[in-house]
């Protein structure tokens, strides 16, 4: 199936469909170390190790995109964003974001953003097991509400088997997310690019898809990702 994987791989990146075709390389690459690592028979651990060699230097490098989302654009839900990079040998994911806590602007719904971004990795087609975020602590009385908040969703989370490990820091600034199949998300508004809806009860509350957006910029990379073999 690795074999396969990598096969696919090298025929997209004939086709100069690169993104599609580092995902299938780094997904080859993960199966063939599977299979090393179950191998006793140290010839065939040796050929596997030459394979996983040569195709990781057709994946080595890195790779950028970038998207622009305009003022008011709707369409920039989460799904859309980060869904085609959630494949399935995903199970590992860090949050870096300052602002994931209380609300103290009317605009700023931050910990129902983060919310909602953990609901699409529940959904798949990833098989997220731990999701990490680094965040800063919210100020005065606030701090109480952000902590009740995020320890609820990470109870949530513990009944579909995700743990969420929190950890703070007063010095973050940046606003990444990564997966751990290599590829990594920066937004310059971080989850916080959605517009504050028109009430309760109008379209785009409840559909990310549906709320305009402010304007911001949307950069993927992806770096080698291979375990030690």
């Amino acid at each position: 199936a690795g074999a396969e994987t990598v096969k696919r791989a090298v025929q997209l990146d004939v086709a100069s469909r690169f993104q599609e075709s580092l995902v299938c390389y780094q997904e080859g690459i993960d199966l063939l170390l599977q299979v090393v690592k179950a191998t006793t028979d140290e010839a065939k651990k040796h050929r596997y190790r030459q394979k996983i060699s040569e195709f990781t230097f057709l994946s080595d490098g890195k790779y950028h995109k970038q998207i622009r989302i305009e003022e008011n654009a709707t369409g920039f839900g989460y799904e859309k964003l980060f869904r085609e990079y959630l494949t399935d040998i995903v199970s590992e994911v860090w949050v870096e974001d300052p602002y994931i806590r209380q609300v103290h602007q009317a605009s700023r719904y931050l910990l129902y953003n983060f919310l909602r971004f953990c609901e699409m990795l529940i959904k798949g087609p990833c098989k997220v097991k731990t999701i990490h975020l680094l965040t800063s602590y919210d100020e005065g009385c606030g701090r109480s509400q952000q902590m009740t908040a995020l320890e609820e969703i990470k109870q949530s989370l513990s009944n579909y088997g995700v743990t969420l490990n929190i950890d703070f820091s007063s010095s973050i600034h940046d606003r990444e997310i990564r997966f751990n199949n290599g590829w990594m998300i920066k937004i310059g508004r971080g989850l916080d690019y959605f517009k504050k809806p028109q009430g309760r009860f109008s379209i785009g509350y409840c559909d990310f898809d549906l709320r305009p957006c402010h304007e911001t910029t949307v950069d993927v990379f992806h770096t080698k990702y291979t375990k030690k073999m």
